[in-house]
């Protein structure tokens, strides 16, 4: 990707975080996840500036990072994170503008687009900084969902959010945090997520050169022997998108009616024709 058009999604995600952070979680009490949580709780306490506060929580952070992170996304996490710094204290007064008055749709629309945001910051390989930095160690130390790592990481922020400003507030940003966590991971993965493919056939040669030809998948053959009747069978063995699994079950019922096939989603796939997500 260049890097304009990547600077530019970067800053874009920023944007609707920061409109999240200032649109829907600030005038209802509620918080965000990681260091802008943080900062929002000192922002509630002290009513200094949420953008700064955000910039100097990041800093240690970013120092920590620097000898375990890929640079890459060390670099663009903090541009990322300077920006929305900039951008939380330019849109400090677009809540006055947002009137929903219904707690739980403030909190899911919250939620929805700071997810976003964040996605779109993942997907090209920078964060908002602060607890992201310390996910994307456990992604590449522990191979542990983005999302997960950062909702666990903030149970510990949700424990004291009831404890400054009571048990209800606190529920509701739970409400927010696991919406725009799931949100994450599905902006990351991408709609089009990756499917393991196992299938038994009488006509495997037949099948696996279709699947080729047609949806430009190799497969690997895999040695098998029926446990009753102890025949030798060809186990195919391929991974494709969730587009093509329609096109997949086209062509194998086409060629062989009978045939086994089971279906099951790959958690991360690496390799030629697959998108690689790294830190």
């Amino acid at each position: 990707m260049p890097h304009s058009l990547r600077l530019v999604s970067v800053i874009l995600g920023g944007l609707l975080c920061a409109v999240a952070i200032n649109g829907f979680f600030i005038p209802n009490n509620l918080l965000s996840g990681g260091a802008s949580g943080i900062a929002l709780m000192i922002h509630y306490l002290t009513e200094l500036p949420t953008g700064l506060l955000v910039f100097l929580l990041n800093v240690p952070i970013f120092m920590v990072g620097f000898k375990v992170v890929d640079r890459d996304f060390l670099l663009y996490s903090f541009i990322s994170m300077f920006s929305m710094s900039l951008l939380l204290n330019l849109t400090e007064d677009i809540g006055f503008y947002i009137e929903v008055n219904d707690l739980l749709l403030e909190t899911i629309l919250g939620g929805l687009l700071n997810g976003i945001g964040m996605g779109i910051m993942f997907r090209n390989k920078a964060s908002q900084g602060g607890m992201d930095i310390i996910a994307a160690i456990l992604k590449k130390k522990l191979n542990i969902d983005i999302g997960s790592a950062l909702m666990g990481v903030n149970l510990l922020i949700i424990g004291l959010s009831s404890f400054l400003f009571g048990l209800k507030l606190a529920m509701y940003t739970l409400i927010g945090l696991y919406i725009g966590y799931k949100i994450l991971d599905k902006v990351q993965e991408g709609l089009d997520t990756n499917q393991t493919v196992m299938l038994i056939s009488s006509k495997p040669e037949t099948v696996a050169k279709k699947i080729f030809n047609e949806l430009g998948r190799g497969a690997t053959f895999l040695n098998g022997e029926g446990a009753y009747t102890h025949d030798d069978k060809k186990v195919i063995y391929c991974t494709v998108t969730s587009t093509q699994i329609g096109k997949l079950k086209e062509i194998v019922t086409n060629i062989d009616k009978d045939a086994f096939i089971n279906i099951s989603q790959s958690k991360e796939v690496k390799g030629k024709g697959f998108r690689n997500v790294e830190f």
